[in-house]
């Protein structure tokens, strides 16, 4: 029975090799198939950002500004971090590919309102660049846990942005994709118009992590973060089942109103 358990475990381990060789092959293939940028319609190709709408969409990390250390807000001068000083952070610090304005905005808007599903991946290689730019580096053993939606958002859309943005960044950074280690524990509220307090009350035992994740490095997933309360949120149920730490991976932060 060792025997064969250890057959087997080689075998899911090549097979997961083949599988990152075959997806970077494929990706090195399409990145050269001319498509027209997804902002301009100019000139790009793999269906990615042409290189100018690309680098306007990300200067808004890459800029030299003051952010808060824990969930990357942008500050005036060194102000105290208005979100994070109204209680203390469960997770560790935020990565973003770029803060919620224009025309990264628009990126996102796409994907969620307008349904283009294939807009995932290209949002996935934004913050799959700014991980890599992070500093100090994720661990190698982080697992990518998506925000799960309602099941009404799911039945609209037809999907849930935060799994797909995971399942393609996973793939970029051959990095573990486990969506089952969260789970939604109730409907709640569309968070979209709630104010900060309001948002703060509405993520409360909204989430439940349903095992032991002793001594994981857990990154959540999600398209936009606002006010940090739905991952300080998720990040304590993370604490509370065992993981040693909790980031948090977002395509934008929405900068401080």
């Amino acid at each position: 029975m060792a025997h064969l358990h250890a057959v087997r475990e080689s075998g899911s381990r090549a097979l997961k090799a083949f599988g990152h060789t075959l997806y970077r092959g494929s990706r090195r293939l399409l990145a050269c198939v001319p498509t027209p940028c997804s902002l301009c319609q100019g000139g790009a190709h793999g269906g990615l950002l042409c290189t100018v709408c690309r680098d306007i969409v990300v200067d808004s990390m890459i800029r030299p500004v003051p952010r808060c250390g824990h969930c990357a807000l942008a500050l005036e001068n060194k102000q105290a971090c208005p979100d994070c000083a109204l209680r203390r952070p469960a997770f560790d610090r935020v990565i973003a590919a770029f803060d919620y304005a224009a025309p990264g905005d628009l990126l996102i808007h796409h994907l969620k309102a307008g349904r283009r599903f294939i807009s995932a991946a290209l949002l996935a290689d934004l913050l799959a660049e700014s991980v890599r730019r992070a500093t100090p580096a994720l661990p190698g053993n982080t697992i990518l846990v998506p925000v799960p939606a309602s099941r009404a958002s799911v039945l609209e859309r037809g999907f849930n942005p935060a799994a797909e943005v995971a399942r393609c960044l996973g793939r970029a950074l051959q990095m573990p994709y486990q969506p089952s280690l969260l789970l939604r524990a109730q409907e709640g509220r569309r968070q979209t118009h709630l104010g900060r307090a309001e948002r703060s009350r509405s993520v409360q035992d909204l989430y439940c992590c349903p095992k032991r994740v002793e001594g994981a490095a857990i990154a959540i997933v999600d398209d936009v973060l606002t006010t940090g309360s739905t991952l300080h949120s998720i990040a304590l149920q993370f604490r509370d089942a065992g993981a040693k730490s909790v980031c948090g991976l977002v395509l934008a932060r929405t900068p401080y109103r």
